[in-house]
């Protein structure tokens, strides 16, 4: 099972990519992140004919978030929290997997009030996973986390180590997320630096290789066990409007 993620950062200004990446990759699943549109624009019959299903929890201009996948997708929550207008997070089981496409807040600038929001929505999270999962589950939690786990994941880390994606509450944020019982599935096949998922717009960061790892799929021991290879497949962070971050994926041998 080829489990992806992706910030597509607009699937309206991204929907030939993906469905080329789609057809070309072909995942047995995809979590997305970032939609940026309610699902009036999604291209649902497009997915459709390529022998795809989709769930999604949509948002007009900001955020989103959906599952795809080759199988029917059951049993989908949407929401983290149900008094939380931003569309966020949802799940599914993908045969005989939950799967989650999460879209951590960015934090904007420290000491904000978006910042205040990141970590509470990560210890919501938490919570969230204590109530409705058990770690001996297959589960396989999925997305743009926001943070970069340490500082391998960051190729410039005297220029990134008091952002909000660096900052050791917010990695203190994720580590007691992952706490839970959950397994980095990219650190299993790859222990060096210098592999990044998301390079800012801004600056040339793509170009300069100013990158951070900050979108990731997390897995469960019983899942984790049986992870055959993990990507980022950088060739669609090149081009003609590409989105900000790279998909990712981790091939499980189930």
């Amino acid at each position: 099972m080829r489990i992806a993620s992706w910030n597509v950062n607009s699937i309206v200004a991204r929907t030939d990519r993906f469905l080329n990446w789609l057809e070309s990759r072909e995942p047995d699943v995809v979590c997305l992140q970032e939609l940026k549109n309610e699902g009036d624009r999604f291209p649902w019959d497009e997915i459709g004919e390529l022998g795809y299903y989709a769930e999604i929890l949509g948002q007009k201009t900001y955020n989103g978030v959906a599952i795809v996948a080759r199988s029917p997708i059951q049993d989908v929550w949407r929401t983290l929290d149900d008094d939380d207008p931003q569309a966020r997070l949802i799940a599914g089981v993908v045969d005989g997997v939950r799967v989650i496409s999460a879209y951590v807040p960015n934090g904007g600038e420290p000491d904000s009030d978006k910042w205040v929001y990141k970590l509470q929505w990560y210890a919501k999270l938490r919570d969230w996973l204590d109530r409705r999962l058990d770690p001996g589950m297959p589960v396989a939690l999925c997305g743009d986390f926001n943070v970069a786990p340490e500082d391998r994941d960051v190729r410039n880390i005297e220029r990134w180590a008091d952002s909000v994606l660096c900052r050791p509450e917010a990695r203190a944020a994720l580590q007691r997320v992952t706490d839970w019982g959950l397994v980095d599935t990219f650190r299993l096949k790859e222990q060096g630096d210098g592999h990044h998922t998301w390079w800012d717009y801004r600056n040339l960061g793509f170009q300069k290789d100013d990158g951070l790892r900050i979108d990731q799929i997390w897995a469960t021991a019983s899942l984790a066990g049986t992870v055959a290879d993990v990507a980022i497949d950088l060739d669609e962070r090149r081009g003609e409007k590409p989105s900000d971050h790279a998909p990712i994926w981790t091939d499980f041998d189930l």
